[in-house]
């Protein structure tokens, strides 16, 4: 068992921590006091600050929060960690970030004899709870070797994207992706709906047809059809995602036409839902321009 830090403990950085401490001692730190207590009480040691994780002898640290710009604060700002890691310690970043940052990032750690790689993950809380998760890593082909034990950890699908900040960008890509699908599958149930047809067979019938994806054959029906239930992940958060992949796109000079119209529509569903509303309301949006309520079609079918 080796001692690992770990900063940032919302939904799905307690749930990858909680993974990790069943074969690692884990020192963690977290701006929401009770987020840190809630791990302590499971056998973690509380840590005082990010300094305090760096200080704490762990040679890993995992940072998971919701940007980039915090990862640079919890790195280089006031009581940071960077400046109480020894050399040759390694980050590595769970978050969901910009991968231009996150190069920029490891070049500075690099010049105190830092290491620094990117592994965000993808398969929701529930998926870091049960070790099913995907982590995709940018990094080094021997810092890769040389975090795959901890991660086996917290689940075996562990992928070698590239080089650092190939795991961000992989992860912006898929995210993309992913919200694409999400539009049009809750778009044509809205459409299915007013049809005529039976939200739960609409699913069933997805699922096994050419339109099938995780959407239908998940979203759907354990979240969407039976009244909208939250997925603790929030509409502002992908939207930051959305954001994140069409100005990598901009970087690259790569156009991104059907990402840029999906970060659009979530933007239209914020200034709509609110800023802190769950992605499973995004439904309403398109239940709304279609004058229907799958919920209740659903209840009275």
């Amino acid at each position: 068992m080796s001692d690992i830090g770990f900063i940032g403990l919302g939904n799905m950085g307690a749930a990858l921590a909680r993974r990790l401490m069943a074969e690692h001692t884990l020192h963690v730190w977290d701006l929401n006091p009770a987020a840190v207590e809630a791990l302590v009480a499971d056998g973690a040691v509380a840590a005082n600050g990010p300094a305090g994780v760096g200080a704490s002898g762990a040679s890993l640290v995992i940072t998971c929060l919701p940007t980039s710009a915090q990862v640079g604060e919890v790195l280089f700002g006031a009581d940071g960690l960077a400046d109480a890691l020894a050399s040759g310690a390694l980050v590595a970043d769970m978050t969901t970030g910009d991968p231009l940052a996150t190069r920029e990032m490891a070049a500075r750690l690099a010049e105190r004899g830092i290491d620094m790689i990117d592994a965000p993950v993808s398969g929701g809380v529930i998926g870091a709870e049960q070790g099913t998760i995907a982590i995709m890593v940018g990094a080094p082909e021997a810092l890769f070797e040389k975090v795959r034990p901890a991660f086996e950890a917290i689940s075996p699908n562990i992928f070698h994207a590239g080089e650092t900040g190939s795991g961000h960008a992989m992860k912006l890509v898929n995210n993309m992706i992913s919200s694409c699908v999400r539009l049009a599958t809750f778009e044509g149930l809205a459409l299915a709906v007013k049809a005529g047809i039976e939200p739960t067979r609409f699913a069933e019938i997805l699922s096994k047809s050419s339109g099938r994806s995780y959407v239908a054959d998940t979203t759907l029906p354990k979240f969407i059809i039976p009244g909208r239930l939250d997925q603790g992940f929030g509409l502002a958060l992908m939207y930051k995602d959305l954001s994140l992949a069409t100005k990598l796109g901009q970087d690259m000079k790569a156009p991104l036409m059907t990402g840029v119209h999906a970060r659009e529509v979530f933007r239209m569903a914020l200034n709509e839902l609110g800023e802190d509303v769950d992605i499973s309301q995004i439904m309403k949006i398109f239940e709304h321009a279609a004058g229907v309520d799958v919920c209740e079609a659903q209840k009275s079918a």
